[in-house]
């Protein structure tokens, strides 16, 4: 059994603007076999994605952000809680998106409005046993299966600036390898480091149109918010 527990209810939930504030990760871990060395970032990473209690479909771990803690530490809590794994969480999101909560029908109703922010966690540690465990499974897959089991667009869309974001900082290790005299980098001290902003290269924004609603739809065509300069606090 878990020697922790997950929290519950909503007494401590932030709201902003009437949207109840999600915070969630997308967990990878690179592949080691690499048989065909190829240069393509998606046949290099795998993703971690965890079934949802009473239903059929997968999603990346998230949830509510709570009132005392930070939307990184919110968002490293839902890894462990909904998907058992630790790891490096890096500072920059990959963007914020408006979507209704599944459990919320009505288009017209402001109740079942959620804004995610989502994280890239690098896992590192894969418990045996989580809070969760009982309601969920998890599941490593390919970026390709990762697309094509998303239930809801607005996670496809994260895992488009995922995948931009490891493609840029794969350029990056590559061009640090080959620079005389790099900083080494420092060691990890703690279950989950923050990588900090500076660490990123810039990438463009990706105009995305609207889609329907239906469970955990986007609210609208201009919920998608990649933040360039933003840190988040």
């Amino acid at each position: 059994m878990s020697c922790f527990q997950a929290r519950t209810g909503r007494d401590k939930q932030r709201y902003e603007n009437n949207f109840r504030l999600v915070s969630g990760c997308i967990p990878y871990r690179l592949i080691e076999n690499n048989r065909d060395h190829s240069s393509d970032t998606e046949n290099k990473i795998e993703v971690l994605m965890v079934s949802s209690p009473n239903r059929d479909d997968l999603v990346f771990p998230k949830g509510g952000w709570e009132d005392d803690e930070t939307v990184l530490q919110a968002a490293s809590r839902e890894a462990l809680e909904e998907a058992g794994v630790r790891g490096i969480l890096r500072e920059k999101p990959l963007g914020r998106w408006d979507f209704r909560s599944k459990s919320s029908q009505d288009i017209c109703s402001l109740q079942g409005g959620c804004r995610g922010s989502m994280f890239a966690l690098e896992v590192t540690e894969e418990l045996e046993t989580w809070p969760e465990k009982g309601n969920r499974d998890r599941k490593w897959i390919s970026i390709q299966d990762a697309f094509r089991l998303c239930r809801y667009e607005w996670m496809r869309m994260a895992l488009e600036e995922f995948l931009k974001v490891m493609a840029e900082d794969g350029k990056l290790m590559m061009q640090i390898a080959i620079m005389p005299n790099s900083m080494p980098v420092s060691d990890v001290k703690e279950d989950c480091q923050i990588i900090p902003s500076s660490c990123y290269i810039k990438t463009s924004t990706t105009q995305h149109h609207a889609v329907g609603f239906c469970n955990e739809s986007l609210v609208s065509s201009n919920s998608f918010q990649f933040e360039k300069e933003q840190t988040v606090k």
